[in-house]
């Protein structure tokens, strides 16, 4: 994107006249961009977001190689040690090579030599604690029923694709047969003799986890995902699990599973069948294969390029690996966040956009509630619950008022994958310690250095990372139409997932309850199903013939729908009568919406775009952008559409729904 910013916030050098806005709203912003630019050969898709994250690594980077990192084998006492020596070991390519697969030989013989189920299962487990991988996905969260607790959630897992649908869909027959092939192909790199046999034992014992797994759709539905299990419970749902074996051998106490949320559990009852001696030389191999799987990235050079001609190439299209520096930085990222976080902020952060976006959270929920209140399809019941539930919002923005400790963190310049390990280790007494223990309402869940946001709805919060807080999305320098239509739809999209399909089961607590009226249900639903139908319709560039799910999108369509049009009802209301200069030729209404547009700049390989169609809940980005402004009246007036422009969709159509 152009580094010109003007005080409109519109790059007119951009705008492409060859295509109209009443045609093309997407295109005619970026459309110029679109032509001109190659997707860099490490990148599946790229566009606004992609390039301030670039922009955001490469400052991190600036960060991390400003402190001299203690020898390998030296202590790291200081955060910043620890910061510049996680790098480090990263980064010591030649050790890397060096050791080839040797940093998880023993591991490979450990799994091999298992001789039985409940050994399997101990296994395992240890194995979890140091982040290789599990039979299921487990993590921390606060109870959807009784929201001032935590509580472990158990989710479907234990496959290498991205989602079960690819081990069954003809579409994907040809990914299956590169997987079976990849697996070999690993172990073998990893030095494992007969690694065409359990190649073949792993992908089938996958295929058959994944033949219980539920699907997409259904995995989004909090009400069927809210399945709350006393401990006896779970073990009577998974006879061939020991749960006690296997939180003894992880490292968990007892006491922390007393309840927990067993999300979908006629695949966790699947998974248990397959537990059986019968089944063992097939999980020996599956196990070999998480181990190596989990591991590749950190292992020499020659291992990591195999794993991503796999997970990179041949299911997103990139052609090249990420420069080893950028893949240096995430390790760290993930390691040690929000230590590299408050640098960041310290360096980075203009802390005028805070306070221009407490402003702008102001207008928007201002602008929720008037609509709420006027709102036609929703009865007085539920719409006094909706505005209580508006009134306890919690914005975050920027980053935490207090920041992650790390001092429990060992790390040591020369051994990354022991780093790792260690990493995982102290997240997980981390998070499985929080059971028990008050809710901390100050935690965050992403970085400050994240380019992106997001809405909890346990704790009825909306957070916006400082690295979002700049253009295309925001300027303090911009006039108010542009910051409305870039980070102030971004608002309220994120305030609108608080009244999606599953958000608004939620009530301000952040407690999993009914508060609608069946009436005012019934009336949101058929709104929702005629967006789910607009969407189902629509099939993106790059995919043709394949359309977008508008059941597994539909929450992310409607935080885009919700999103635009309160900002627009926000930013006229920031207005306070006035009216909105021209500028740039252009009025109050067009910058909004070009602004808009400019946000959603992407282009994205044609593997990329297929693999999202398939498991992403967020529409492609023409249609977050266009089939969003077809159904605000403000956008047809502002450009003037008529019937036969590209982007005209009669009134009668349109949905508006908060």
């Amino acid at each position: 994107m152009s580094n010109a910013a003007p005080a409109s916030g519109i790059d007119l050098t951009e705008l492409d006249p060859a295509v109209r806005p009443q045609d093309d709203l997407y295109r005619h912003v970026n459309g110029k961009w679109i032509d001109r630019t190659e997707i860099p050969s490490d990148k599946a898709r790229y566009g606004s977001f992609a390039v301030l994250a670039e922009n955001a690594e490469e400052a991190v980077r600036d960060i991390i190689t400003g402190t001299e990192s203690p020898a390998a084998g030296a202590g790291a006492a200081t955060e910043a040690d620890k910061v510049a020596a996680l790098y480090a070991s990263f980064m010591d390519v030649e050790r890397a090579d060096a050791q080839g697969a040797d940093p998880i030989a023993a591991d490979i013989t450990r799994a091999r030599e298992i001789g039985s189920v409940d050994e399997l299962i101990t296994t395992v487990a240890r194995f979890e604690r140091q982040g290789l991988g599990g039979f299921a996905g487990m993590y921390i969260d606060n109870d959807p029923g009784d929201p001032a607790r935590y509580i472990v959630f158990i989710m479907q897992g234990g496959i290498g694709l991205p989602d079960e649908s690819y081990y069954r869909e003809d579409q994907f027959a040809a990914i299956r047969e590169q997987y079976r092939a990849h697996i070999a192909r690993m172990l073998q790199l990893a030095g494992v003799d007969d690694a065409d046999r359990l190649a073949g034992l792993a992908y089938d014992l996958e295929r058959r986890i994944a033949a219980t797994h539920w699907d997409k759709v259904a995995s989004r539905d909090i009400q069927k995902l809210y399945n709350l299990r006393t401990f006896a419970e779970l073990q009577e749902l998974t006879p061939n699990l020991d749960w006690s074996a296997y939180l003894r051998a992880m490292g968990a106490p007892e006491t922390a599973f007393a309840e927990v949320v067993a999300a979908q559990p006629d695949a966790i009852a699947g998974l248990s069948e397959l537990l059986v001696d019968a089944e063992l030389d097939a999980w020996r191999a599956w196990l070999v294969w998480s181990i190596v799987r989990s591991s590749a990235a950190l292992l020499s050079q020659e291992i990591s390029r195999a794993n991503f001609d796999f997970y990179g190439t041949a299911l997103t299209g990139a052609p090249q690996q990420r420069e080893r520096w950028r893949r240096g930085v995430s390790f760290v990222e993930g390691a040690m966040g929000e230590a590299v976080g408050r640098l960041y902020v310290e360096r980075h952060f203009d802390e005028r956009a805070k306070a221009a976006m407490d402003g702008l959270v102001d207008h928007l929920i201002e602008a929720y509630r008037d609509s709420i209140e006027r709102l036609t399809w929703m009865g007085p019941e539920t719409r006094a619950r909706a505005l209580e539930k508006l009134d306890r919002f919690t914005p975050k923005i920027g980053y935490p008022v207090k920041w992650r400790d790390y001092s429990a963190l060992e790390v040591d310049a020369g051994d990354l994958v022991g780093n790792s390990r260690r990493v995982s280790e102290v997240e997980f007494v981390r998070e499985i310690g929080k059971v028990g223990k008050p809710i901390d309402r100050d935690e965050w869940f992403m970085t400050p250095q994240t380019v992106n946001a997001y809405y909890n709805p346990g704790f009825n919060e909306i957070v916006f990372p400082a690295a979002i807080l700049q253009p295309p999305f925001f300027d303090v320098g911009w006039d108010a139409a542009a910051n409305f239509g870039a980070i102030g739809a971004v608002i309220g999209h994120e305030i609108g997932h608080g009244f999606d399909d599953q958000g608004s089961r939620y009530d301000g607590d952040g407690r999993l309850t009914d508060w609608w009226t069946e009436e005012d249900r019934a009336a949101f639903e058929q709104l929702t199903g005629a967006l789910i139908g607009q969407y189902n319709e629509l099939s993106p560039e790059g995919a043709e013939g394949q359309t977008v799910n508008g059941e597994l999108t539909i929450g992310e369509n409607i935080g885009d729908l919700s999103g635009l049009e309160i900002a627009w009802k926000a930013y006229l209301r920031s207005l306070a009568g006035a009216e909105p200069p021209v500028i740039d030729g252009l009025t109050g209404a067009q910058r909004f919406f070009l602004a808009w547009a400019q946000a959603w700049q992407q282009k994205s390989r044609p593997e990329e775009t297929v693999r999202l169609l398939t498991i992403d809940p967020h529409s492609p980005n023409e249609f977050r952008c266009n089939q969003i402004v077809r159904n605000l009246d403000a956008f047809h007036a502002a450009f003037e559409t008529r019937e036969g422009d590209g982007l005209w969709l009669d009134p009668a159509e349109r949905v508006s729904i908060w």
